[in-house]
């Protein structure tokens, strides 16, 4: 050592003896040339001599090559500059070392960690006696020992994962300042306010007046955590903190990851000037955010700078299943748009568009949500069973009342159903409509308010059984159930006796629906397959549950097994961490609750030493700088310089030739620009795409097939000659393989006795009707029904057909119904026979709207029966003649079939509006001529 500057290899530098000897090697080579007189050689005197060579070295060439001989001995030595350490600490009398080792402190310890040692280094070569206090540990006596003793005690010091409690070392370090008053404190500060740092700063202030307080601190960086997170419907947002010590912008990201640490998302944030606070959003798929078990600060290493996240933090995912048909299913009359907006701010919604309920279920199955709500949903079909197994695992159904639910025979109900002494197909209603009577005070209502204004008009109604109490959640005030549920297996089935929409009740309009969804929603973990406690109904006992350490983190933020000092948590409050809860998880893998270093609404305040009379210090230890690469890199220049000396002097510039050189040759290279051939294939588009065409169902019996195509062919000629659509030629579907939606109405001529259809091109047709689409059932049966039989062959076969579908609720086409008036004013719909009866989708009514003539929306009915031979009545041949007689014989028949097929048309194109009232005083006009 020379001072500041360390040899690693002192004993290189024995070489320098060497230069005098290098001195006398450089002078004597070259050798001094002899000098001879010759006069004969006075002849060429004057010639100019063509190279000139040096008798000796000059002498500062010499003394440059004796530096480069200097400076590469030098190298071998390995110098090293170690400049000393500054601790601004008087060199006299004990020391104290106070130092912050809270989470704060843990994004650069390292740094910290130098610091203190170089500290201690200076105090041992000062043989000072030393006491060091870490300020996030327990509380201990304070003695003074050895320097090196307290630097091994440095060694192993890390950062906790909670803040610094300097106030629980108030009492401590007074008793020891009175008893060393000589003492001088060095405080290793991290610089984020605790809450009893008043007191704690009130001890240090009397040795601060003395001129005996140093105090470390960091003014080039803030102090930065995460609190808050949320998850929102646009995303996964949290809450970014500093100090806000520094008036600069401030930018950087955080990273979103799971359970096993892979990253699954990344956003960035930004601070203003001066701001302490921000907020950044994560924005991921539902089904992604619900994986994220950490949120952290990318570069920060902190235990504050870590959220974790546990299940019930996670957004569930709803899938809303309606019976609605598809152009009904609007904002304001669809039970979707009620469900969606009480679900919104707490669980992300998914509602089934285009596809029939059973496809939507399965499809929602497949993708393991846990929740799921079917809204007047009936005929559940082929998915009944893969539905009750998956309630069995953990899923919690919730079903609504409605025609369809009333009217279909379904087990998958927490309750049995009335039969009988209903209206409507099932729906119970009453001259003045009913109050909600009360909450079980054991189920998940509890509690809520109960709203005065909540009317229920119609409901389905439960057969009284003596398990039917324990079931009910809600009731009316007359005592009967309006809301029920059932736990199966790890899961829950709960039924609402009303709609999800206003049909039956305003329920949907309260502030209490939300609130009741959001109770429900709750019993349901983020996926079916979870604990039994997470799905069934709330536990009747108020003691409280704890859960033991699982994982928990050390104070850089990483996980690390649980110290032998953590205490189990409660698991409805568990609050922040602290040396005996640290932050971490607790519970079993599929319950984990996390507790985190702040809490939600934490806020980072600067530490303020106002009332401290300190020296302040910044965080810096200067590094020892190898001298080597600086001696090399110069004695790489002398011996340059001394190669370019040797040159100059020796005429080497003289014998340098100039070479010519070459053009450079310049390759061209040509760019080919290929022009893509485009393959113009030829594909013909289908014309059931560009032009309106009726459609009928190829049943594979001949005679009935070729009816079908001639009654459609008849009845499209005659919708060309009477009226603005010019449809184009009918075309004979396959239900399998052909694309429904083409097609506004298909006829579906019922054949005695053959087998329904496969249930999936069931659930094609029944998706098609939700979507718009019409069907027209012709069972071609009426002869046989005026004949008496009332199970008609073609009768039990379309039962078995519509086994299949989601029917809703039927009835005969009422006197007012918008069908009767879409073209031509009718009062009956006429086919090769008279006699059938055609049905149609029922209208619910009330008394204030009895004469209400059509469905609520804008949509038409879905299905159409009539057993009145549609299509024999409209069949002709190529010269348009009829091919079949009526039943009357009378023409005036047929034109009255072709009139109701017009209407069936135009009411499957254009809806209802001529149910508007604007139309009211054209028809009355109408009708009195």
């Amino acid at each position: 050592m020379f001072g500041p500057l360390a040899l690693a290899s002192p004993w290189m530098l024995a070489a320098l003896v060497l230069l005098p000897a290098i001195w006398l090697l450089l002078r004597l080579i070259p050798p001094r040339p002899q000098r001879i007189d010759f006069p004969p050689l006075r002849l060429l005197y004057d010639l100019m001599p063509r190279q000139r060579v040096a008798a000796r070295s000059p002498w500062w060439l010499t003394a440059l090559r004796l530096l480069l001989a200097a400076c590469i001995i030098a190298m071998l030595a390995v110098p090293i500059l170690r400049p000393s350490a500054h601790t601004g600490l008087p060199r006299s009398g004990p020391l104290l070392l106070l130092v912050d080792n809270g989470w704060a402190a843990a994004s650069n310890w390292d740094l910290r960690k130098n610091v203190i040692q170089a500290t201690l280094e200076t105090a041992e070569q000062d043989h000072r006696p030393v006491a060091l206090v870490a300020l996030a540990e327990p509380v201990s006596d304070l003695s003074l020992s050895p320097a090196a003793a307290v630097a091994e005690k440095l060694a192993a010091l890390n950062p906790e994962p909670w803040q610094a409690n300097r106030g629980a070392f108030v009492k401590a370090i007074g008793d020891f300042l009175r008893a060393e008053p000589d003492t001088e404190i060095a405080w290793f500060s991290d610089g984020l306010a605790g809450a009893d740092d008043n007191a704690f700063l009130k001890v240090l202030a009397a040795s601060g007046k003395q001129g005996k307080v140093t105090v470390y601190r960091d003014s080039t960086h803030d102090v930065l955590a995460l609190a808050g997170a949320n998850n929102a419907p646009s995303g996964v947002s949290v809450r970014v903190l500093r100090t806000g010590t520094l008036e600069v912008p401030l930018k950087g990201s955080v990273r979103a990851l799971d359970l096993k640490s892979l990253p699954v998302g990344q956003a960035d944030f930004t601070f203003a000037p001066g701001a302490s606070e921000t907020t950044t959003t994560l924005d991921l798929p539902v089904d992604i955010r619900n994986d994220i078990a950490r949120i952290e600060l990318v570069g920060a290493n902190s235990a504050g700078s870590v959220q974790l996240l546990d299940r019930n933090w996670r957004r569930r995912v709803v899938g809303i299943v309606s019976g609605q048909d598809q152009d009904v299913s609007q904002p304001l009359l669809s039970a979707n748009y009620y469900l969606g907006r009480a679900l919104q701010p707490f669980a992300d919604v998914r509602a089934a568009q285009g596809t029939s309920p059973s496809e939507a279920i399965d499809r929602f199955i497949d993708d393991k949500l846990p929740v799921l709500m079917l809204a007047d949903v009936g005929n559940l079909g082929p998915a009944e069973d893969k539905l009750s197994a998956w309630i069995d695992n953990g899923g919690v159904l919730v079903r609504f009342a409605g025609s369809r639910l009333a009217a279909a025979e379904n087990t998958l109900l927490p309750v049995k159903l009335r039969e009988g002494g209903r209206t409507l197909g099932g729906a119970l209603s009453w001259e003045k409509p009913q109050k909600l009577g009360s909450f079980d005070a054991n189920g998940p209502f509890a509690g809520l308010a109960m709203p005065d204004d909540i009317t229920i008009n119609r409901q389905l109604l439960a057969e009284p059984d003596i398990d039917l109490p324990g079931k009910t959640w809600a009731t009316l005030a007359d005592g009967t159930p309006l809301v029920t549920a059932e736990k199966r297996g790890r899961g829950l089935l709960v039924l609402f006796h009303v709609t999800a929409d206003t049909t039956w009740s305003n329920l949907v309009l309260s502030g209490t629906f939300p609130e009741m969804l959001r109770k429900v929603v709750g019993l349901a973990t983020s996926g079916p397959a979870a604990d039994a406690s997470a799905a069934g109904t709330p536990a009747s006992s108020t003691a409280p549950v704890f859960a033991s350490p699982s994982r928990t983190l050390d104070g850089l933020g990483a996980f690390e097994v649980p110290p032998a000092t953590a205490q189990p948590v409660r698991v409805d409050q568990p609050g922040v961490g602290r040396p005996d809860h640290p932050p971490g998880f607790y519970g079993p893998s599929d319950g984990l609750v996390a507790v985190n270093a702040l809490a939600p609404n934490a806020v980072l305040k600067p530490l303020e030493f106002a009332p401290l009379n300190a020296t302040f210090e910044a965080y810096a230890v200067a590094k020892p700088v190898a001298l080597g690469p600086a001696i090399l890199v110069f004695a790489l220049a002398l011996l340059m310089a001394d190669a370019l000396i040797v040159f100059f002097m020796s005429g080497g510039l003289s014998r340098l030739t100039r070479a010519g050189t070459g053009a450079a040759a310049l390759a061209l290279f040509a760019l080919v620009l290929a022009l893509p051939h485009e393959a113009h294939a030829q594909t013909r588009p289908f014309d059931a795409a560009l032009r309106t065409r009726l459609a009928y169902v190829v049943t594979g019996d001949k005679e009935t097939d070729d009816t079908s195509l001639a009654g459609l062919k008849g009845l499209s000629a005659y919708i060309t000659e009477r009226t603005a659509l010019e449809p184009g030629p009918p075309d004979g579907i396959d239900l399998a393989k052909d694309e429904l939606a083409f097609y506004p109405l298909i006829y579906w001529p019922v054949v005695p006795g053959q087998d329904p259809p496969p249930p999936a091109v069931m659930a094609r047709v029944d998706a098609f009707m939700k979507s718009g689409g019409m069907v027209i059932f012709d069972t071609r049966d009426a002869v046989q029904r005026d004949a008496g039989q009332a199970d008609t062959p073609a009768g039990d076969t379309l039962k078995r057909l519509l086994a299949g579908l989601d029917i809703p609720e039927l009835e005969p086409v009422p006197p007012k119904h918008v069908l009767t008036k879409t073209f031509y004013l009718l009062d009956k719909f006429m086919g090769r026979y008279d006699t059938g009866e055609t049905w149609v989708q029922a209208t619910p009514q009330t008394a204030d709207d009895a004469d209400k003539p059509v469905l609520d929306g804008d949509g038409v009915s879905p299905i159409i029966i009539t057993s009145n031979d549609l299509a024999g009545a409209w069949a002709v041949d190529d010269s348009m003649n009829p091919l079949f007689p009526v039943s009357t014989g009378l023409e005036r028949q047929r034109e009255l079939a072709y009139r109701a097929g017009v209407n069936m048309v135009m009411y499957a194109l254009t809806g209802n509006y001529k149910a508007d009232q604007v139309h009211v005083q054209d028809l009355l006009e109408r009708l009195g001529r």
